[in-house]
């Protein structure tokens, strides 16, 4: 039996609880009760909600031997070895010199390659991105040179880290995120730093660890806390996205209340900014109003309350001026939207949400597990034959049944 599945069986016994009990406390079969405390695989959503049947953070559930609570093939396909080679290159008795001088003109040449980088990340072109990021990291190999190699040095950092997290290879994503914040502490551009630790907060999510990602979020977030009457639009976002990081690690957590005044300070620096924010400066930044209300959507989502997020689509503002939100938040939020319609029996309305979102990112799909829960539900659940769309979907994501 699992470390895991030590923990869920005491609990539950502390509990006064049968298995039986505890599934119908957590809205599960009782087979998935028995197939945890066995030690099976799981997913992070069940721990969640056995661990709110047992009023407990989902934290107390975990254990070094809990299998990853997020698993994706495609990721783990993706060979990655020239970026891994340029992230973490051998370390001797001697440092290697830099192979060109990092003049002025180079650095820029360096910096419009990590725009083009981004824009590849924006686009999910995930392949291209494998291909541009060992050459960029290695034109800037240190934050010592000339002015501004520091800066180019952590933004070819930052995007790394993003890309590497979206594809769940975590422990170059952590590596690339850790370096990226200490040059910046380095080089005393704080609220750089603070960027990068919301890109570390968010693989902390993603690895299940949300004790650290609330904690670090909160602490960052106090450090760099703007006065809004003085602080330019950057810094008021990159405070915003800060406190988003709490809120979602709370809601996933069961920290309930934390996650409520984590995202009512969200909503006030959202509506400060006023407007949806993009800042390039600030590592791609993206935040605003329709952004927050948005997030605030997926904490239903992850509590499973599917008709209240329904409701609050309807009560989703637009954007007047300026970029709409990121195109991976809107995609999230679209899943969100397809979880709820399925598990209310709007089979056909989940369905063509997802194939909206295949048009738009169809390889930012492959690599969201949502998804692949969106489609077998719908699979396990509707009765009439599936469609030419929905078979075709089913096959793009893996999904059989």
């Amino acid at each position: 039996m699992s470390g895991l599945g030590d923990n869920v069986r005491r609990y539950r016994r502390v509990a006064g609880l049968s298995q039986e009990q505890l599934a119908e406390a957590a809205g599960l079969g009782v087979s998935t009760v028995a197939k945890v405390e066995q030690g099976g695989d799981v997913r992070i959503a069940t721990l969640h909600v056995l661990a709110r049947a047992l009023d407990l953070p989902t934290s107390a559930l975990f254990a070094p031997s809990v299998p990853k609570p997020v698993h994706d093939e495609v990721g783990s396909r993706i060979q990655l070895i020239a970026l891994r080679q340029a992230l973490t290159p051998p370390v001797g008795l001697v440092d290697r010199a830099d192979s060109a001088e990092l003049t002025p003109q180079r650095l820029a040449a360096v910096q419009a390659r990590i725009d083009r980088a981004h824009a590849l990340y924006q686009a999910d072109r995930y392949e291209s991105m494998a291909d541009e990021l060992p050459a960029i990291l290695r034109a800037v190999p240190s934050a010592e040179g000339p002015e501004g190699v520091g800066e180019v040095r952590v933004a070819a950092l930052h995007v790394a880290g993003k890309y590497l997290t979206q594809v769940r290879q975590y422990d170059l994503a952590y590596h690339a995120f850790s370096e990226s914040i200490r040059d910046a502490r380095a080089m005393g551009r704080v609220h750089l730093a603070a960027v990068g630790v919301g890109g570390l907060c968010w693989l902390l999510l993603r690895q299940g660890r949300f004790d650290e990602c609330e904690h670090l979020a909160a602490e960052t977030a106090d450090g760099i806390e703007p006065r809004l009457s003085r602080a330019t639009v950057g810094e008021i976002a990159g405070w915003g996205e800060l406190l988003q990081r709490v809120a979602a690690a709370a809601v996933r957590n069961n920290n309930p209340d934390v996650a409520r005044e984590a995202r009512r300070m969200a909503g006030t620096a959202a509506t400060a900014v006023g407007v949806e924010y993009l800042d390039r400066s600030m590592q791609w930044c993206s935040f605003g109003p329709v952004t927050a209300h948005l997030k605030t959507l997926e904490d239903f989502a992850v509590v499973g309350d599917h008709r209240g997020l329904l409701r609050g689509v309807e009560r989703t503002p637009k954007p007047i001026t300026g970029p709409a939100p990121s195109p991976n938040t809107q995609n999230r939020h679209r899943l969100d939207i397809a979880l709820a319609q399925a598990h209310v029996g709007e089979y056909g309305e989940a369905m063509t949400e997802m194939q909206t979102v295949l048009q738009a990112a169809p390889e930012w799909l492959r690599h969201q597990s949502l998804a692949r829960d969106v489609v077998r539900l719908v699979l396990k659940k509707r009765k009439r034959t599936l469609t030419t769309d929905m078979r075709e979907l089913a096959d793009h994501l893996g999904v059989t049944g």
